[in-house]
């Protein structure tokens, strides 16, 4: 089954293929079937930058708990993140429940 699912967001940071790092203009979010991996409908990640070659690729192919655990893991990272800005910053901010 072809899904048709795909999000594309900017994308600000760098990616590695072989030896070299690039920077990165997109990432794209994609539910359809696995193409490496040894699964079925797969959570595709890629890493991308419009600008170059298409080998300027970072990609990812997880299941879809596997995608859910890396939200919360995100999540939880960014929220931590957050806070220590704020601290940083001397806002004393309150940590938000994940």
């Amino acid at each position: 089954m072809c899904t048709s699912i795909v999000e594309i967001a900017p994308a600000e940071g760098m990616a590695k293929r072989g030896d070299a790092w690039f920077a990165l203009s997109h990432a794209v979010v994609a539910y359809d079937h696995a193409r490496h991996a040894p699964l079925g409908d797969v959570i595709t990640l890629d890493f991308i930058n419009r600008a170059l070659d298409p080998g300027a690729r970072a990609g990812v192919e997880i299941t879809l708990e596997t995608a859910k655990e890396l939200r919360a893991a995100l999540d939880r990272a960014i929220a931590a993140a957050e806070f220590e800005e704020a601290e940083m910053r001397g806002k004393g901010a309150l940590p938000r429940a994940a």
